[in-house]
């Protein structure tokens, strides 16, 4: 019955620091979990919203509008058909000017981003190195591309490098000839792991054996880098080292869809033979705009220092509240300046017992469960945002650690509290 609980809780608001989750309740049989018509104001810690863009902005909901109004809510048309507007134009542009890459090209949703665009980069006779914590969109990619999938140890460029090796000196499946193509597929911050890529090493092993890299942005564009750039800006990596950047507009910039950005003989190339550019829908304009008018928030081009605010804020944030939970006991996963922090309960049965609890107390959490996670992995991941103010944090570590308590996932040994003259406080 959890997975009817716990899963699938309707919000009626905008994803913002604060949301109104629909309150949900069984009915006499137990079978069936029916909709309320109250809500209950909870603080939000499940959204993706890192930089805040989700709820009305003084900047982009009016120009939003705008576009509603001329452009309407859909082209009603692919892209090659009657669906590329000016707005699609400009956002191209925008977004391979933002990520440091000579073109760029956007789809309407980033699953599709992934799972549409490998298929065509690589094909039978070619090889797919992939991190074995790679989201599901690159793994049903990988395996529709026909190509030869290798998996290496999850973050760690000397097994990546060991693949590398035998997989050249094996070649391609019985007839035993050089593969095609070679290409490595990484994420910047892995979402169920909140881990950094340590790209800066896999670059290094990937440009020895001449291996194209393929380099999944998703949570880390607009959420990290002095500038919102993503890990390369972060780790300080040169784009060009990168062969096909990948991201996606539903996490820093409060929209939808995905990009690719590349050169331009190989975004020109797909824009050609890629099924998401050739049969879907174009992007609907008010959402390109909004993208537009976030990017130039976070470049200071609307004329503020907004940007650069929502970058310092997400941050600070991230890093405080890391911290806090690692000294109250709780099993974090990932580094530093991620906003993303699995919490570890493991135990399935934990798994409704926490998010409840949460829930009860008015923050909204979301809980990850098999078979997104291995049976016996599960997590709460918390997404941190720049909206979230110093009180609403203080407030969520509160509420988690009370429930941590009741429900035992402090698995680690807390801090030991201090009294105001310096002394360990016994408890």
């Amino acid at each position: 019955m959890y997975q009817k609980d716990c899963f699938n809780r309707p919000i009626a608001s905008a994803p913002d620091s604060w949301i109104d989750v629909v309150d949900r309740y069984y009915d006499d049989t137990i079978k069936t979990l029916k909709r309320a018509t109250n809500t209950s104001k909870c603080l939000n810690l499940g959204s993706y919203n890192y930089l805040g863009f989700a709820a009305s902005d003084e900047y982009c909901t009016p120009r939003a509008v705008e576009s509603l109004k001329k452009f309407s809510p859909s082209t009603c048309s692919t892209r090659v058909d009657g669906g590329t507007t000016t707005l699609h134009v400009e956002l191209e542009d925008c977004v391979a000017k933002f990520v440091g890459k000579p073109a760029a090209m956007v789809t309407g949703m980033g699953y599709v981003t992934n799972s549409a665009i490998l298929p065509v980069l690589i094909r039978k006779g070619g090889l797919i190195i992939s991190d074995s914590l790679n989201h599901n969109s690159i793994v049903n990619g990988a395996r529709g591309s026909g190509a030869v999938v290798r998996v290496f140890e999850h973050n760690t460029p000397s097994h990546l490098e060991e693949v590398l090796r035998e997989q050249i000196a094996l070649g391609q499946p019985r007839t035993r000839r050089p593969w095609k193509k070679i290409i490595v597929v990484v994420e910047g911050i892995y979402s169920m792991e909140g881990e950094l890529c340590k790209l800066p090493e896999i670059i290094q092993v990937c440009k020895k054996y001449r291996a194209y890299t393929y380099l999944d942005e998703a949570h880390s564009i607009g959420a990290v880098g002095k500038s919102g750039r993503g890990v390369c800006e972060l780790l300080g990596v040169d784009t060009a080292d990168i062969d096909i950047m990948m991201g996606t507009f539903s996490k820093s910039f409060g929209s939808c869809g995905g990009y690719i950005a590349a050169s331009k003989e190989v975004i020109e190339y797909l824009k050609f033979s890629c099924p998401a550019h050739l049969y879907a829908t174009a992007i609907s304009p008010p959402a390109a705009q909004q993208i537009i008018s976030s990017i130039r928030v976070i470049l200071g081009e609307d004329g503020s220092s907004r940007g650069a605010q929502k970058l310092a804020s997400i941050r600070e944030n991230s890093n405080f509240f890391r911290s806090e939970l690692q000294k109250m006991g709780f099993e974090v996963l990932g580094d530093f300046d991620s906003p993303v922090m699995p919490i570890m309960l493991y135990n399935p049965s934990k798994i409704p017992a926490f998010s409840r609890e949460c829930l009860k107390r008015n923050v909204a959490v979301v809980i990850v469960a098999f078979p997104a996670t291995p049976l016996l992995l599960a997590r709460a991941r918390i997404c941190i945002s720049a909206s979230h103010t110093r009180e609403d944090l203080l407030k969520a570590l509160e509420v988690i650690s009370e429930v941590g308590d009741l429900v035992g996932v402090k698995y680690l040994l807390a801090e030991p509290k201090k009294r105001e003259d310096g002394r360990v406080k016994l408890e």
